[in-house]
């Protein structure tokens, strides 16, 4: 297929979060695999507390994106894309969401079930989603951990895709979400 037909791009404000999205998560992602490892309890405490800003501000995100997404119109499907793979894509991305939603969430509880304060960015303090709670801290570390992971197959999933359909079926799928 010609990559210029059916090549209507994402809006601007979709592109931002998206690629907002990209950065926030890869950052994430590395402070997360690596932030118990820093040896300086000073350096670890800050390093952490920027992994809750930025997981706050996932949360935001997301929970933005998903009432932008309800109101914003989609771009027309490319017509060579077999309906089977439009319904994988939509599962796909719905369930990015749902862990988008997940990580933070499950964050938050972690943080305040062990009694730990929480600020944004030390702009502002973040009330506590429940009690203390030593079990819930646990389970809630548990589901944190195993949601990064699922959503990570997820975006390995989702950019595997958007690369197959640019180098293999060369059509307009990653062009259109390009800035």
């Amino acid at each position: 297929m010609n990559t210029t037909q059916y090549s209507e791009s994402w809006n601007g404000v979709t592109k931002f979060i998206h690629w907002t999205f990209v950065l926030i998560i890869l950052t994430m992602a590395i402070v997360g695999l690596t932030m118990e490892d820093i040896e300086s309890p000073g350096t670890k405490i800050a390093v952490i507390a920027f992994h809750k800003s930025l997981g706050i501000t996932a949360l935001a995100l997301a929970a933005f994106r998903l009432v932008w997404r309800l109101i914003s119109k989609d771009p027309p499907k490319i017509p060579s894309i077999p309906t089977w793979q439009h319904l994988i894509a939509k599962i796909t991305h719905a369930l990015i969401y749902v862990f988008l939603f997940i990580m933070p969430i499950s964050g938050w509880v972690m943080n305040s079930a062990k009694g730990y304060p929480l600020q944004w960015f030390k702009l502002f303090n973040i009330p506590a989603i429940t009690a203390k709670n030593p079990h819930l801290a646990d389970v809630a570390h548990e589901i944190h951990e195993s949601a990064f992971w699922v959503l990570t197959a997820l975006i390995v999933m989702h950019v595997g895709a958007a690369f197959y359909h640019h180098i293999f079926q060369r059509d307009a799928t990653l062009k259109r979400m390009l800035p």
